[in-house]
This record gives C-alpha cells, structure tokens and sequence, in this order.
C-alpha cells in the first residue's frame, strides 16, 4: 500500500510539515527510471526518490544521497531555487504533488504500469515529464471528488463519508489488502449489516492508521496500514516517513534476493536436467554399440572366409562362430573382401574410441547433474542464503552467474563430430537432420562450409575466427572429413566444396540435409580422417 491513497494521504502532511521551506538544491537521474530531488533549509538537506520503472514504482526517502560522477543527468532546470509550499495527495488517487510557493508544482504519479513524474514551472506552463513516452500525462489533473451520502445520522461528516460503501464492492482505493483483512475476519460469511460495520471500522482504521506494517504475504515484501500475514516491522501511525524509509530499501533488496534465487534455480534446475538427459542419450548409445555385431567381429568372419567369397559377390553366407549361428555380410561387388575388411578394422578402432568417449561423457554428465541437485538442495537448507549478501557470496564461491547463458556448450557437448586442427574447430554432421541443425542454426556467415561433391555425405564447417584466415591444411584436413564421411569415402580422389556458410541456402520444402550452394571453389583430396591416429591414443 505504499502508492495506495491511504497511504499517501498520511505521508502527504508529514512531507509538508518536514519540507516547508526547503529549496531544491539539485534534481537529475542516473540510474534508468529513477528521479532524484534533492532539498535544503541551508543547515539540512532532504532527498525525494522516485523509483518510476513499472515494476516497483516507490517513492524514496533516503536520509543521505551520494551523487555519482559519471552517468548523470540534470533534469527539469526550471525547478532549481524553487521553494516548497505544501505536499498533497489527490483524492482517491495514487498521486502526490509537491506544491512550490511560486505556483510550480511537481507531480508523482504512481501508478503501477505507468508510473512518471510531471513539472509545471506554473499552473498552465506546459507540462515536462519524466517519461516522455507518456504523452498523456501533460494533461494529468485531480479527478473531482464524488459526493457521498451518510446512512448514520450520530457519525461525523468523515466518518459519513465512508459509511455508504459497506456493500460487497469496496471503494477503488482500498487495493488487494483491506479486501484480504476483512475476509481474513469473516467478511464473506456474516450478514450484510455485520459486513456493513467491517467495512466502516476498517476504513476507519486506514484514514486514521494506527501502525504501518512492514509485511510479508505471498513472497512480497509489502507496506500496509492493516496487520496482514507476517509481520516484519511496525512503525507508529505518526511516523509515515520513518515507515516509508524502512520499506523501500528492504522491499527492494528482498525483490532482487527473490529475483536473483529464481534465476539460480532456473539455471541449476535446468543444468542438472540438460546433464540427466546428455548422460541418459549417451548410456543408450552405449547399450547399442555394445549389443550390436561389432565392425572387428564381421571383419573377423571375412577374412576368415575369405576362400569362401567369389569375385564380384555381393554378399555371404557364413557360420558365426561368435554365436554359432549362420549370418549374411553384405559386400560390395566392386571391391576386394579384404579391403571391406580393412575398412571395418578402422571403423572398429573408432567405435572403441567412441565407447570411451561415451562412457567419459556419461560420468562427466552424471557428475554435473548430481552437482546441480546438491546446489538445489543447498538453497533450501542453508539459512544464510535467506539474505542477498548470503546468495552472492554463496553464488561466487560456487562460481555461479544466473546472467550466464546456460545454453552455452563446450565444443566437446556439441551434437556432432568435433575436431581440433591448428587451433580451429572443424564440426561435422551425424545424419541429415543433423547436418541440418549444423549449417542452419550452429554455423555463422563466415564460417567456412564443405561437402563432398555431388554425393550424399556430411556437412563440415570449419569455425570462424576473427582477424584469422583458415589456413589450407586446414581446409585440406576438413575436405579430407567431407569425403570421409560421404558416399565417396572409397574413392581415390574425392572433389570437395569449399564455401563461406552465407553462400549456403535451404529452399523451401528441401529434404533434410538438403541444400543450394551459389558460390564454391573445389578441392581435391583423399578421403580419410587426418585425426585418426591422434585420437587413437590413449
């Protein structure tokens, strides 16, 4: 309720009877949506600031204000020198004027989606505003007050005026907390003349508050003339400015404690999910390379046979005597068993390669994923994380920033193929769907973008990087991958594209992996993985 009428209208005579005769001494903003009066008698000083972002529109009043050097901007020059006359609030409104013994008046407007601050140098000078955006506000005035009828004739006129609203319909100003309190004591169950009376004490109460209480009610910090939820603090009904001083730091410090706890927990929450399903991809590939027929074991049963396989056969039949069971290794006619064989030799050597990057990845994964849960749990029972100092300290210890992007992986994460040449990353599809997600979403313009030429095969990208050309090793080596892993890979000699990724385009309804190149230099080169025997060892 520190923008409710109620409020405003307690705060409005304490302001007027503190300020009366001070001057203003300077008026700037230097951080966004925020506007900074500063006042003095000569011997005193007093500070007016006005927090006029939509989120938390509050008006502050620090005891001191240290103004920075840099980033600081003086704002309506007009107001300098001027003194201060009265502090008003409008009539059931969420708006207080500072009126100035010249006829200048200075308004703050508190509203929650569109808070601003307007300046008149006089009644009908045109008016400056805060936020320029809000053209409306230049033609911002009190609304006219609304006669009331008494329905007690032994009540005070200000008592009568507040007695006709005891239907279920509250008057505007009372906002969400008066409503709360009074179906908190059994509003919505008594009769309507015992209704009648609650509503009658309780707007008693507000226009003549005994406390102000600094609450806690539903994760919000929040001022209030009722005692509602947990009460954190209770200053006297005399004493609004005192009230006013304590809440809008501590609602402030606690609204970027809750804001910073939610994003550690987004961010821990989906690091320990991204973590679970990364091990959980890796131990199902694991589980298939590991109950599938291995390249060696067929290699194996190749040479075995090799008296067995005519020239030019396209296939074989032959006992496995792994399992003792017949089984038919397709061939291809065009080339000689033992270079098949040799061939899945070398596929063999990679896949064991794969299995311990897997199961490397999988520990790694899991190790992640159980980190981030003991964080989680961190959160919810260390007390002193119930602070903001606390959390940061924590945080930093932790080396954790909920403004890091957790969606960032290291090369070694990325969805594809990855290799290391000369200090540049070279990336390499998995499937058609793969190859898509590589070019279209992980590569930028200038990264350079290969394929084996004319034949269904990888898409390569060597990662751009800045002030750096590509030297041609590296191109060579990254050619060398497209024809590898192509249709081409058995060729001697395989033709590879070569092109910046901006001259790489899908059209429309393509099938995936499907693309048009429109600008390209070839290369020639011998199908092969130039890393190989670098990531052979152990």
């Amino acid at each position: 309720m520190h923008t409710n009428y109620y409020y405003l209208r307690q705060l409005a005579p304490a302001l007027t009877e503190g300020l009366r005769g001070y001057r203003v001494a300077a008026c700037f903003t230097q951080e966004k949506d925020e506007l900074v009066v500063g006042l003095t008698n000569g011997t005193a000083e007093f500070w007016l600031k006005a927090q006029l972002g939509a989120n938390f529109p509050a008006l502050a009043l620090p005891e001191t204000f240290q103004r920075a050097r840099a980033n600081s901007v003086d704002l309506f020059p007009d107001l300098l020198g001027e003194q201060v006359e009265s502090v008003a609030a409008w009539p059931q409104d969420r708006v207080l004027q500072v009126n100035f013994r010249s006829g200048a008046r200075l308004v703050f407007k508190l509203y929650g989606p569109r808070p601003n601050a307007i300046f008149r140098s006089a009644p009908d000078a045109p008016a400056q505003l805060f936020q320029q955006k809000l053209l409306a506000d230049a033609d911002l005035r009190p609304q006219p007050t609304t006669p009331t009828t008494p329905t007690k004739s032994d009540e005070s006129d200000e008592s009568d005026k507040s007695a006709v609203q005891t239907s279920v319909k509250l008057p505007p100003p009372l906002a969400d907390l008066p409503l709360r309190y009074l179906r908190a004591h059994g509003y919505d169950e008594a009769a309507p003349d015992a209704r009648a009376r609650q509503v009658n004490q309780v707007l008693a109460q507000l226009e003549k508050p005994a406390h102000y209480y600094i609450i806690q009610l539903d994760g919000r910090t929040r001022l209030s003339l009722l005692p509602l939820g947990e009460v954190l603090e209770t200053f006297a009904g005399d004493d609004s400015i005192a009230a006013l001083r304590r809440f809008v730091p501590m609602a402030l410090g606690r609204r970027a404690l809750e804001t910073e706890t939610h994003q550690l927990r987004q961010m821990l929450t989906r690091r320990a999910d991204e973590a679970g399903t990364a091990a959980a991809h890796a131990r199902r590939r694991l589980h298939a390379l590991a109950h599938e027929a291995g390249y060696r074991n067929t290699a194996d049963l190749i040479m075995a046979n090799l008296h067995a396989i005519a020239p030019g056969a396209a296939q074989v039949e032959v006992i496995d005597f792994y399992t003792n069971e017949p089984r038919v290794i397709k061939l291809k006619p065009r080339e000689k068993p033992q270079r098949t064989a040799e061939n899945l030799y070398r596929k063999a050597k990679n896949q064991q390669i794969e299995e311990r990057e897997l199961t490397e990845r999988i520990a790694r994964r899991e190790a992640e994923a159980f980190t981030a849960l003991e964080r989680l749990e961190e959160m919810d029972n260390q007390p002193a994380l119930a602070e903001l100092r606390g959390l940061r300290v924590w945080r930093k210890q932790h080396g954790l920033d909920p403004t890091a992007n957790a969606n960032t992986k290291v090369p070694g994460e990325l969805p594809f193929k990855v290799f290391e040449d000369r200090g540049f990353t070279i990336l390499v599809g998995r499937s058609a769907e793969n190859n898509d997600l590589l070019t279209q979403k992980y590569a930028h313009k200038d990264d350079l973008w290969l394929h084996a030429k004319d034949v269904a095969g990888s898409h390569v990208v060597i990662r751009h990087r800045a002030g750096q050309t590509v030297p041609e090793p590296v191109v060579e080596h990254a050619a060398m991958l497209a024809g590898w892993y192509s249709k081409r890979q058995n060729d001697t000699l395989c033709p590879v594209t070569v092109t910046p990724k901006k001259f790489v385009r899908k059209p429309r309804g393509a099938r995936p992996g499907q693309v048009i190149v429109e600008r390209e230099r070839v290369v020639l080169v011998k199908p092969g993985n130039p890393f190989e025997r670098e990531h052979s060892q152990p």
